[in-house]
């Protein structure tokens, strides 16, 4: 007997992912329903849901799987060029999403410093496959003048000039920054180096007049305040 195939179709109305969106809302649906929407359709021997199922097993979570190249999705059995590339797609709206900031933010509180911060940079940050050293420039209200990316380093390390961070903060007469970049490892624990170059920074904003409020390290859904841990 060959393998029972069960179509989605076939499926009571509540178990199909579609139907179970419009009437229970998305956040009710598991990563693999989601994922099988954005598929569109299985093929003749497995449906959306299991196709999605079997993508999520390949690459273990939804970062891996937006790492992945398109060639590399389609090194999976039943997913096309066209499959791929709404996966893609639809990964890419997702992160989008996550660092939109229509409105102006503001830094009012030390908690403000890490919450703002890393809420801002998370969704973005953690999927980076290289160390990111992004600097918040802010006004003397603690208003955001500009975010600004200041260097792109190797797979395991981002190297960065004090000039290079604080040319932009005088351009903007910012008065404070953070300082933000990523652990492509996925863990914000600070490194020695971290702790170093932040220390460099401080002591050229104290000559400049610019203060650095704190530096978050971000990880995979996590992140490190060195000014929380008490290393600046």
């Amino acid at each position: 007997m060959g393998e029972y195939y069960v179509c989605i179709k076939d499926m009571p109305e509540s178990m199909r992912p579609r139907e179970k969106l419009m009437f229970k809302g998305e956040t009710t649906l598991s990563e693999a329903e989601l994922l099988a929407i954005v598929l569109g359709g299985g093929t003749k021997k497995i449906n959306a849901v299991d196709l999605a199922t079997l993508l999520l097993s390949e690459y273990k979570n939804l970062r891996q799987l937006k790492e992945a190249s398109l060639e590399e999705l389609m090194e999976i059995k039943g997913i096309g060029p066209a499959k791929a590339v709404s996966i893609k797609a639809a990964l890419e709206l997702g992160r989008r999403a996550g660092v939109d900031t229509p409105t102006k933010m503001y830094i009012k509180s030390p908690e403000d410093v890490i919450n703002v911060a890393a809420g801002a940079n998370m969704e973005e940050m953690r999927y980076f496959d290289r160390e990111h050293f992004r600097v918040m420039y802010l006004d003397r209200k603690g208003g955001l003048l500009v975010m600004e990316d200041v260097s792109i380093g190797g797979l395991h390390s981002s190297i960065v000039h004090p000039r290079e961070v604080f040319k932009t903060a005088v351009k903007k007469s910012a008065a404070s920054m953070i300082l933000i970049h990523n652990h492509p490892s996925g863990d914000p624990t600070p490194s020695r180096e971290d702790i170093d170059i932040t220390n460099r920074l401080i002591e050229a904003g104290k000559l400049m007049g610019i203060e650095v409020l704190d530096h978050i390290i971000i990880g995979d859904n996590t992140y490190c305040s060195l000014k929380a841990r008490g290393l600046i």
